[in-house]
């Protein structure tokens, strides 16, 4: 006999009895509720009938989340990302089986009730009663369907989701009201549709498109009879009926669910027995979700590409309002990636630098004159093992990269050059260049100078570099002291503006400190897409564009697409059209005749370039370019504790690593493959008059501007904070060989680790 709540009074079943007979509406609290022989049913304040008409009627449905697909610019996949695998369907594009198969076992009456089964609701009583344990429940597929909208609503907040999934009479009675609403107005097949879109059938796997995937690899529409049956009975414990952890359960359940489908009509008796007796046929599919699945190596752009999604604007006004719509997902994002450009960047890498290497190497290619992004790659793949890394040696750290980026050496006195040029100096410009120097007691900056108050000393790499020069041949050789005389003569501030025109800025996105080392010589940590990105703009005839990664972003919400804004590049006039002209041949003899000979493309390709190693042989690079790609390769420690003298990189032993012999042929590699069956564009032209006194000395042509190849100092080269050097990720400064004071102010910066040196 079925016990009274306590208190006395009628049992559960005669008191939902009299409760059912008030009012359908009334009765229909109590719904779903699988309540025990032994418990009260005491109805508080948000149990009443009054209560229940004072709740809203309006259930806000959240959009589905669903997975986001990453392509590349020829359409071509590089990863899935997603906060839950799902993909909406149309019920038409559900096999029928599957949809007979739900209702079967999870709601059989779901076409003959409304939103509350009262029939349902007493059996479930009687037969909890007779067992004195809940043994079945009595929710209509709408019940079922409106709680997994609050669990869909709540997201990862696990505060939210306990509050969604909550056995309480106010939350069911909440839940009852709001699926009144929602047979009203979607209808039988819509909530059957919403219903199998929104469930999580376990694996990771949210809605029956995605469940259809994982565990047969094929599409929801596709799914036969026994299929189907495994599918719908893995709902009511996606753990307990896991068939990739438990065949012997799960099939037990699957069989559950033909036998109650040939109960109800669905199926025949004989088709549901030779169901029974076949194997589960799984066929799963692993999850593949986010960068670290990206093809062609395209995890580090892949999650740049996120980043920029997280961090830009256009995308909402918040970081908060940015993530939501990221993880609400469902969108299709189309990339600027070039895969023919990738696989070229990524081949090479692996070619001349390998995962277990002590140093790595980083490349990116853009477009000049639309600043696209058609290549990030590097030798450390991206992921969370042994020589794996999740940072993008190619980016700034706001978009995911190191914390300062990477001293540049040599590479930066393009600017250098550019900047004189564009304040009157010709491309015949003369200085001693002596092969020591004192440096300059003072340096004009843009608000005060910068005072050299020590006995500070300049060297070049080699004592046979002795001046004059004029610029051609100071660049082809990347003579240090010419350099720091051209600051010297025009000031730090012209240098200052080229650089911000060009976007330069330090890793960590700071502007370039005003110090000698700094202007000149690249001390300053920089990151390969800056270089690259900036070098383009020479390519470009002058013009710079800011670096873009996406070119359009669908975002679906259930049936329904629309396109969203998306970040676009902006070009703008850095320097003149005579001024780039003029860099473009100067750096066409460094590949020809310079320190970048191994890094010329040859086959009849306009190409130019700059070579650059600095203090201690921590950073090499090479930062290159044809009219229509720019590229920058970067080789070194991402700790900046690893000196590439007697190492080998690549299986290759260098007694000396610089940016001529490591990085150049990386740049060469990438650039020949990315531009193969493209167009050969040509520079303009311009003239540039030989030096009047042609020079006559010995000069290694194979070698890089380190020259010697010793380490000698080449004098103020470090940016370490406080004076101190202290280098990006812990690695130290890196002080020269040569013993001597430092005077005092000549280092600054956020501790970025080794000077530029060439």
């Amino acid at each position: 006999m079925p016990k009274k709540r306590s208190g006395g009074g009628l049992s559960s079943t005669q008191q939902a009895a009299k409760f059912l007979g008030v009012s359908v509406l009334a009765g229909a609290v109590l719904a779903g509720i699988a309540l025990p022989a032994v418990g009260a049913l005491g109805l508080a304040a948000k149990g009443s009938v009054e209560s229940f008409d004072e709740l809203p009627a309006a259930l806000k449905t959240p959009p589905l989340s669903q997975r986001t697909t990453i392509l590349d610019a020829d359409g071509g996949l590089i990863a899935t990302v997603y906060s839950r695998d799902r993909t909406v369907v149309e019920l038409k594009d559900i096999s029928p089986y599957m949809q007979k198969a739900i209702v079967a076992i999870e709601d059989s009456r779901f076409y003959e009730h409304g939103a509350v089964d009262l029939k349902g609701v007493l059996r479930a009583l009687n037969k909890n009663a007779r067992s004195g344990e809940v043994s079945e429940g009595a929710s209509t597929l709408t019940q079922q369907y409106v709680k997994n909208v609050f669990v869909e609503e709540a997201g990862d907040d696990p505060t939210k989701v306990a509050q969604a999934t909550q056995q309480t009479i106010g939350r069911k009675i909440q839940e009852l009201k709001y699926a009144i609403q929602v047979e009203e107005e979607l209808g039988k097949k819509k909530i059957l549709e919403n219903y199998l879109n929104i469930t999580f059938f376990g694996q990771q796997a949210y809605g029956v498109e995605a469940a259809s995937q994982r565990y047969f690899s094929k599409p929801a529409k596709d799914l036969n009879l026994q299929e189907a049956a495994l599918l719908a009975g893995i709902v009511q414990s996606p753990s307990r009926y896991d068939p990739v952890n438990d065949e012997a359960e799960a099939k037990k359940r699957r069989n559950i669910v033909l036998k109650r489908m040939a109960e109800v009509g669905d199926v025949s008796p004989e088709d549901a027995a030779k169901a029974m007796r076949s194997p589960l046929g799984l066929k799963v599919s692993e999850p593949k979700n986010g960068c670290i699945t990206a093809a062609k190596g395209a995890g580090f752009f892949c999650k740049y590409v996120e980043k920029v999604f997280l961090n830009d604007p256009v995308f909402g006004k918040t970081r908060e309002e940015r993530a939501k719509i990221w993880n609400q997902g469902g969108l299709t994002i189309r990339t600027t990636l070039d895969p023919q450009a990738q696989e070229s960047v990524q081949e090479s890498l692996k070619n001349h630098v390998y995962e277990s290497d002590k140093v790595a190497a980083a490349s990116t290619l853009v477009e000049p004159g639309t600043g696209k992004i058609v290549a990030m790659g590097q030798s450390k793949p991206y992921g969370y093992g042994k020589n794996q890394t999740e940072i993008n040696f190619s980016v700034d750290f706001a978009w995911g990269g190191s914390n300062f980026g990477f001293p540049t050496g040599s590479t930066f006195k393009p600017f250098v050059a550019a900047a004189a040029l564009e304040e009157g100096r010709p491309p015949t410009q003369e200085y001693s260049a002596p092969y020591e120097m004192p440096y300059p007691d003072t340096v004009r900056g843009c608000e005060k100078p910068w005072v050299n108050d020590g006995d500070y000393k300049l060297e070049n790499e080699n004592e046979t570099e002795v001046g004059p020069y004029a610029l051609k041949e100071a660049m082809a050789k990347s003579v240090n002291t010419y350099f720091v005389q051209m600051i010297e003569d025009i000031g730090m501030c012209p240098v200052v503006t080229m650089t911000d025109k060009l976007g330069v800025v330090q890793g960590n996105g700071d502007k370039i400190p005003e110090v000698p080392s700094s202007m000149t010589l690249g001390s300053t940590g920089l990151s390969p897409l800056t270089m690259a990105s900036a070098y383009a703009a020479f390519a470009s005839r002058g013009m710079y564009c800011t670096p873009v990664a996406i070119e359009s972003i669908t975002q679906k919400t259930g049936n329904q697409s629309q396109s969203l804004p998306v970040p676009k590049s902006t070009c703008s006039r850095a320097m003149s059209e005579k001024t780039a002209d003029t860099v473009n041949e100067l750096l066409r003899g460094v590949i020809d005749s310079g320190t970048g000979q191994q890094a010329g493309l040859g086959d009849g390709r306009a190409n130019a370039g700059k070579t650059g190693t600095t203090d201690e042989r921590r950073n090499a690079w090479f930062v290159g370019y044809t009219p229509n790609m720019s590229g920058a390769v970067w080789v070194g420690s991402p700790s900046q504790k690893v000196k590439m003298k007697n190492i080998t990189i690549g299986g290759q032993p260098h007694d000396l690593v610089f940016g001529g012999a490591v990085p150049g042929p990386i740049w060469r590699d990438a650039m020949s493959g990315a531009l193969e069956g493209k167009d050969a564009p040509g520079f303009n032209r311009v003239h540039i008059p030989d030096a009047k006194k042609p020079k006559d000395r010995d000069r290694d042509r194979g070698r890089d501007d380190d020259g010697k190849g010793d380490d000698g100092f080449i004098g103020g080269l470090i940016s370490g904070g406080n004076g101190n050097g202290n280098g990006n990720g812990g690695g130290n400064g890196g002080q020269p060989d040569p013993t001597f004071s430092i005077p005092e102010g000549f280092i600054q910066g956020p501790g970025n680790g080794p000077g530029g040196r060439d």
